[in-house]
Order: structure tokens, then sequence, then C-alpha cells
């Protein structure tokens, strides 16, 4: 790789900038000898040749967009010369056979985990507070501040100190130096934990459960029943209102569908019922507080690396994300099926343009036609509201480099490495078969990673190339940054930096091998990920149809 610009495939007719390039600037990479038209900005394309309106753009060696502009030779593209275009896809055409990874290096090796009954490991151990309807997010936030400090999961609150301070120095007359108060501390739990083996009691408030379509009431409750039966946690309360959508008896059928014998402990109570709002929340406080107890006795033992679900999302994606980030993130999805474990691809609308490989990809035609079938509906779903595909990247990935949706998905599917498709998921199934699973979910973030987790992901990773302070109430998140400036300006939120890759000092499979190394520890609880450090504890229900 020559440290100033790369061609990902030898059938690309574009080159990436790895730093700034001045215009005039004078490029010779194989056989190519051209001068910079314009400054190219680091993560920026440019043609290696003159293209007419018309011509297609290839990267990653497949189709990204088309020119709609002529383009000189040595040329930024943008979406002012290019627009989005992206290969036609139907049912798999190719055979496909894998040579997997080498793995000596973790056989035998464990991580410390929690054990279910139902043979599921966790990688947390967390109890559940949870609204059926967001009637009750009200009495869901009281528990939360009767539970949280008092068992020693409450932080201190350093910008409420931040605060006094400064109405101290107002009341005192002294405006001038409120300009000039620094933050001083640093956000530290304020009491002992009491309960030694539980990671944290997390509370899923949400704006669903009534209103809307009878649909969407039906999927959170599949989405929640996915939560409480995810390895991490150990039990869950329920909190109804009593006359919602989304009633008790669905969930119930929901958990029952995942785990006919489901034996975690389960307090639900209907507000309508009990009576008193006090009523309501003495007894479950009481009787959470009694669950604990029970969750406490658990500890962690040690399981095999075939138990670990590997959800793979990237978030504020950059022009080096699908060159560093998002390979690497593949090489550990590799590693993890060739150990007999899952991983989890999601974020179908960032996968346009790739379809046609990953049907391929398939185990059998049964899988690859339910890709289609899930890709087409989801995308005649977006056309019938005005939308489509072509409109996903954001205006921070376009300003990086991502300028078509086809740029972005060929990067982004790279997080899903090279192994067989051995189950496609709809939203809010649940992950069974060791393998590369997909996952039908939005390209959004945080609807992303709250699906991966619904379906039984018990470690995320997750890929940024902007910074993305995201973070998942159940399951470790750990952050991956495709380029070192920003694992150097947001420390507080990236937990690896893959900027090593772009540097040309490391290798995709010795990031992989590393980022596995680190998962092993998040997974026995050696590490915590700074989005739990930071309680980044984001959930957002998908409501179908809406979202990118």
């Amino acid at each position: 790789m020559s440290h100033k610009i790369l061609k990902v495939h030898p059938n690309d007719n574009v080159l990436v900038a790895l730093t700034d390039l001045p215009a005039g600037e004078p490029i010779t990479y194989d056989s190519i000898s051209l001068s910079l038209v314009e400054a190219v900005p680091a993560k920026h394309k440019f043609t290696q040749q003159d293209m007419a309106p018309g011509e297609e753009i290839i990267m990653y060696g497949t189709l990204v967009g088309k020119a709609v502009l002529p383009i000189p030779a040595g040329t930024r593209i943008s979406t002012e010369n290019v627009k989005h275009q992206a290969n036609t896809f139907s049912g798999k055409n190719k055979s496909f056979e894998w040579q997997a990874p080498d793995v000596s290096r973790w056989e035998g090796k464990t991580f410390m985990g929690f054990h279910r009954e139902d043979g599921q490991v966790g990688t947390s151990n967390t109890w559940l507070v949870i609204p059926l309807v967001f009637c009750e997010n009200r009495n869901v936030n009281i528990i939360k501040q009767a539970f949280l400090e008092e068992l020693g999961f409450g932080r201190q609150d350093l910008y409420k100190s931040y605060v006094q301070q400064m109405v101290e120095l107002y009341q005192a007359g002294n405006v001038d130096a409120i300009a000039q108060l620094p933050l001083q501390g640093q956000m530290s739990n304020g009491h002992r934990r009491i309960f030694e083996n539980i990671d944290g009691i997390k509370f899923l408030t949400h704006e669903g459960g009534c209103g809307g379509i009878r649909q969407d009431s039906d999927a959170l409750c599949a989405l929640l029943a996915g939560y409480i039966h995810n390895p991490n946690v150990a039990g869950a309360t329920v909190l109804s209102l009593g006359c919602q959508n989304a009633q008790v008896g669905i969930l119930e059928e929901k958990l029952r569908a995942l785990n006919p014998n489901f034996s975690k402990p389960l307090i639900v109570l209907e507000q309508q019922q009990e009576g008193t709002e006090q009523e309501l929340l003495t007894q479950a406080i009481r009787r959470t507080f009694l669950g604990l107890i029970e969750a406490d006795k658990i500890t962690r033992q040690p399981a095999p690396l075939s138990k670990l679900v590997i959800g793979l999302e990237c978030g504020g994606s950059d022009g080096f994300s699908g060159i560093s980030a998002n390979p690497a993130v593949g090489q550990v999805s590799d590693l993890i099926v060739a150990l007999g474990g899952k991983s989890m691809l999601s974020e179908f609308p960032e996968l346009c343009g790739v379809e046609q490989e990953i049907i391929n990809r398939c185990v059998d035609d049964k899988t690859a036609d339910r890709f289609v079938h899930l890709m087409r509906a989801y995308a005649h779903a977006a056309e019938a509201v005005g939308s489509g595909f072509d409109m996903n990247p954001s205006p921070g990935n376009i300003k990086d480099g991502l300028i078509t949706d086809a740029i972005k998905s060929a990067g982004a599917a790279k997080k899903g490495g090279t192994s067989p498709v051995v189950d496609v998921l709809d939203y809010t199934e649940y992950a069974t078969k060791p393998g590369l699973n997909l996952l039908c979910t939005p390209g959004n973030d945080v609807e992303s990673t709250t699906a991966m987790a619904g379906s039984g992901a018990n470690v995320i990773l997750f890929t940024t190339g902007l910074g993305t302070p995201t973070g998942n109430p159940v399951t470790p998140v750990v952050k991956v940054s495709s380029n070192s400036k920003l694992a150097e300006r947001m420390p507080d939120i990236i937990d690896v930096d893959t900027g090593p890759v772009i540097a040309g000092e490391k290798t995709i499979e010795e990031m992989g091998a590393e980022m596995l190394d680190y998962i092993i520890e998040v997974a026995s609880g050696n590490i915590k990920t700074k989005a739990q450090q930071l309680d980044q504890d984001d959930f957002i229900p998908w409501k179908r149809g809406i979202s990118l």
C-alpha cells in the first residue's frame, strides 16, 4: 500500500487518497501516471482516467456509481459529478467455496461467561426493567432513580456539580469567572456495588406499545422477548398498563416461541390491576430486589469461543471505514465462524449493490431467496414513501468520501467477512445457526444495534470513522475507529484503532487477531468497553418502513 494512495481492487477505475493531496500532485500507481486536477482530501476518491457522462464508476471491484458530467483524470468524484448506480441481482448463479482462516491460535481457548439453562452463555449479567407501553415510562424511571445509586450502579453526576459551582459564582456576583470555570474530577460510582455478580440494571424506555398499527406492537413484544432471552440477561421486570396494544399475553407468546422451557425470573405487573401507583411501584421494587438476590448467585465460568455471538455494525462511516475497520471486523467474523460461533450482519440498506455477491455466498437457494425477498420488500417500502436506498448516505458520510450508497454499501459489507451465509433473519428473529447470519434492520445505528441484541448478540463490534457515541443496554459494544486521528480526538468512545492499517503498519489479519483477543477480554468481564463506562444504553425499536 502506498502511503498516499490506494487502489482497493484491481478492477477499480478510481483511487483513494490516504492523505490530503494538493492540486497538481503527480500520481504514479502501477502503470498510471497523472496530475491531480484539484485538491483531493484524505478518504476521497479520484478518477484514474478521463470519464464521459454515463460511464460506470467501479470501486471494491463492483459498480458504485455513474458519471453525470465529464470527469477528467485526476478529478475528485463527488455528488456533483457522480450519481448512485448499483448492480441488479437475482437468485444464486455461482457456486461458493470458503477457505476458513487458521484458528489454531485460539483452539481450546475460553472466555469467562454466565451460563444459562438453555445452553446460551452471556458476556454480562444484567437485570432488565421494561415498560410494555410508553405510559409506564414514568414508573420505570422512578424505579431507576430508586435503585441505581443505592445499589452502586449510579455514577457521581460530575455535570450537576459543575452547574452548582456556576450557580454559586453567579450568586456571588462573579459572572466573569464562569467563562473560565474548568470541569474538575471524573465520573465515578458513588457507592460500592451491592451485587458483585450483576453488571447492571437496565431500563428500556421507549415510545411504543400502543397507537400506530398492531404490527408495531407485535414487533415490539418480539423485540423485548429477544432481549429477555438474550444470554446477557439474568431476569426482567415488566410493567404493563393493561389496556395497550402490546399485551402481556403477546410478550409471553413470543418468549415461548424462543424457548418453550423459558425459566429466567420474570416479574410482570399490570398497573390497572395493582391499584395505586404506590402499590405498583412498591411491588415492583420489592420483587425486583429479590430477583437481583437470585441473579447475583450466578458466577462467571469458562465457556468455549463457539458461544460468542458477534453483532457487526457501522455508524458515522468515512472513506476509510471500508478499507481498515470494516475488513478487520470481517476478519473477526471469519475467525468466530471458523471457531463454531455466530456472527450477525445487519443494515440491509447498506448492502445495496453487493446483493449478488451475498446471494452467491448463501448456503442454499432457500436462504438466498429469502434475502432477495427481504431486500426487495424493504426497497419497495422505502420507494413507496418517496425515498430509496440511494438516499441513505448521511451528510457526514458524503463529506468524508462516501458519496453514493453503493460506495458506502460495498465498504459496509466488508464487516461480513468472506464466510458462507447460513441464515437470513427478518427483524426480531433470533440467531440459532452457527455461522454468518444476515439480519434485516435499518442502517440507522441505534435501531440496528438494538435489533442485534434482540436477536441474540452477546458482543457487538461497531466501526466508525467520524465518531459515534453509541452503546446498548445489555450487550457490550466495542467501538472500532477506521483512522488514528479519530482515536486520538475521541479516546473516550474508541476501544480499538485500526488506523495502523491505513498507515501500512499492520495487516487486516493482524488487526483481526488483536480484535478477537480484545473481545475475549470484554466477554470475560476483564475490560469494560468505553460505551459501558459512559453508560451509553441506546435503545430504539424499529417502526418498520420508516427508517433507512
